[in-house]
């Protein structure tokens, strides 16, 4: 209940001229006092309730209730108001209703409010939104704010004019509150929700759009020290670039006592690089019960390495209510192959809603041999959105050569920017004739970085090409074409067939060295094709002996025609039982051509072992 609502003052009177020099130390007060005091015992009735209300202010109600009720009886409304707040502080609410009626009814804003608040506490509405509305339209900030506080509980759409009458007289929690309605009617919907009405809020719209306003309500509402509104204003800076600014309110709202500021705030350091200051206020907010905080300190311990300091942060996550740190917890005990600890947590974390603990807890089940089990987490897992839970099933219903139902899973999953199930997506439709389809998730895939998918959509578009013009002039002019790119760009990545692939491009092209490269680190990673080449080139090259080491590397990996070659290369030589050795090899691994030419050389080296 608000002091002395609309008194005037005995200095707004003009009966007291204020000195100029008037002292601000807190002498001037007791100087007032004591003139203010003269003037009451002289009768003058406006001293008696300014008085009055000097005293109810510093908490002498003794002393100030004879002298308001001396006021009220010569018919001071504020006096009147003033007795209403003293006897509700004494604990006879019903008799402070009956002066604030009084008060209230002589014409005092302050008095109808009080009066209003009094009703709404007894649960008489249509009583409540009369007086509060009687405060409101006298220009009544906290009138007005308790009215709209009111018509907000009940849905009424007037509750936003009233609240925003409250915030332009400078009400904080009606700016603050104002913003957040508007927030709400924004187009965005991507809060961070963090308990009723504490969320944070995304970046705002266009200027005069619904969210532009509601930053200029939370800027006002922080300038007026709301802790949430600055912590509010902080989230949209950050979210917009601006981390400087971002950073100064996050402060601002922490230092107020507002943990989430300071776990943001905390986090905001880290990707400056400064994890050192960054636990100081993880730790300042994990101390005042704030979850998230809790799990940011058990992670950086854990990359520390200091493992029982990052499980008790975990857990004291998990006792503030945050689900992260059961699933975190978990996360712990697999990296350490602690798996039952493990799935205890993974497990407690799932039955609370944590899709991704309900899809490690499937992974985790999976690998133990339980696909029974693991198949409903993870289903729960991607119906409620995890795009990793719905790649498994993907690979789950395939495993088990269920091809039809595991496509829609990828498809999910690609949709939602997943690399690999796009990848898969790609590798169906191909294997169903859609080539389009095929090639538009392939290059997501491609495009996401994988290398397999890079390598597919170049064989697609290689199988395009049209053949290479002859040019009957002139030196052959090779402008790279887009396959070329994407072979090469597999290749970069280490995809071996994309490497032999850049490989015969370069050789076809005349570019010896640049083949031998691709080559050799595809023979290199252990490719059989590489291999095979790369002593093709070596041989053309005059490089037989080392040409004969790759082919015999290859034709160890199952190469037939690498064996076949060196039958040749051992018959040449003279070596006909080592070239025996290697036609044998030939015949056995084909294919049927190299099979049957290696059979003829093969008899005929028994023929010239025998004579």
């Amino acid at each position: 209940m608000d002091v002395m609502g609309d008194k005037a003052t005995l200095l707004d009177t003009g009966r007291f001229v204020q000195p100029s020099d008037r002292d601000e130390t807190g002498d001037g007060e007791v100087v007032d006092e004591a003139r203010t005091r003269l003037a009451a015992q002289a009768g003058d009735v406006e001293a008696t309730s300014v008085l009055g209300a000097m005293l109810l202010r510093r908490g002498d109600l003794d002393g100030a209730e004879p002298l308001l009720r001396a006021a009220t009886a010569e018919g001071d409304r504020a006096a009147a108001n003033n007795l209403g707040v003293l006897l509700h502080q004494r604990g006879y609410p019903d008799e402070a209703a009956g002066w604030w009626r009084i008060a209230a009814v002589a014409g005092s804003a302050a008095a109808a409010h009080a009066l209003g608040r009094y009703h709404r506490e007894r649960g008489d509405e249509p009583a409540a939104e009369y007086w509060l509305r009687q405060s409101a339209e006298q220009g009544h900030a906290l009138g007005a704010y308790a009215l709209a506080d009111l018509l907000e509980h009940r849905g009424d759409t007037a509750a936003e004019q009233w609240m925003r009458s409250a915030a332009e007289r400078g009400h904080r929690e009606a700016a603050y509150r104002l913003a957040r309605a508007l927030d709400r009617q924004a187009p965005h919907e991507d809060e961070y929700e963090g308990g009723a009405d504490n969320g944070v809020a995304s970046a705002p719209a266009a200027s005069g759009s619904p969210g532009n306003e509601a930053e200029q309500w939370y800027r006002q509402a922080a300038a007026r020290g709301h802790q949430r509104a600055a912590l509010q204003l902080g989230a949209i800076l950050e979210k917009r670039g601006e981390l400087k600014e971002a950073g100064r309110w996050y402060l601002t709202s922490a230092k107020d006592g507002e943990a989430r500021a300071a776990c943001a705030l905390g986090f905001l350091l880290r990707d400056a690089g400064d994890t050192e200051s960054a636990a100081v206020w993880w730790l300042r907010a994990a101390q005042d019960g704030d979850g998230n905080a809790a799990n940011a300190l058990g992670a950086l311990h854990a990359e520390r390495g200091e493992t029982q300091t990052a499980e008790r942060w975990y857990r004291a996550a998990m006792d503030a209510g945050d689900v992260n740190g059961a699933y975190n917890l978990g996360l712990l005990c697999a990296e350490q192959t602690r798996t039952a600890q493990a799935e205890q947590w993974y497990r407690r974390a799932a039955y609370a809603g944590h899709r991704e603990a309900a899809n490690a807890l499937a992974v985790l089940l999976l690998q133990g041999g339980d696909a029974t089990g693991a198949e409903p987490w993870f289903s729960k897992a991607a119906e409620a959105g995890s795009v990793d839970a719905a790649f498994n099933l993907g690979i789950l219903f395939a495993g088990r050569g269920d091809e039809g139902v595991a496509l829609p899973w990828y498809e999910r999953a690609a949709a939602a920017g997943h690399t690999e199930a796009a990848l898969q997506v790609g590798i169906a439709r191909l294997r169903d004739g859609d080539e389009r389809e095929a090639e538009r998730h392939l290059r997501c895939a491609a495009g996401g970085g994988s290398a397999e998918a890079a390598y597919r959509l170049a064989s697609v578009l290689d199988a395009r090409r049209p053949p290479a013009p002859a040019h009957e002039l002139g030196e052959q002019v090779h402008e790279k074409t887009e396959c070329e790119e994407w072979y090469e760009r597999a290749a970069s990545q280490g995809h071996r067939r994309a490497q032999v692939r850049v490989g015969m491009l370069a050789a076809a092209r005349g570019d010896v060295v640049e083949a031998a490269r691709w080559y050799r680190e595809a023979a290199e990673a252990g490719s059989r094709n590489g291999a095979f080449n790369l002593g093709l080139l070596l041989a053309r090259e005059g490089s037989e002996p080392e040409a004969a080491v790759w082919w015999a590397r290859a034709a160890d990996a199952g190469h037939g025609r690498a064996a076949l070659r060196l039958a040749l290369v051992y018959a040449r030589r003279g070596e006909l039982a080592e070239g025996q050795r290697w036609a044998d090899r030939a015949v056995t691994l084909g294919p049927r051509e190299v099979s049957e030419r290696a059979a003829r050389l093969r008899d005929a080296l028994r023929q010239e072992l025998t004579a």
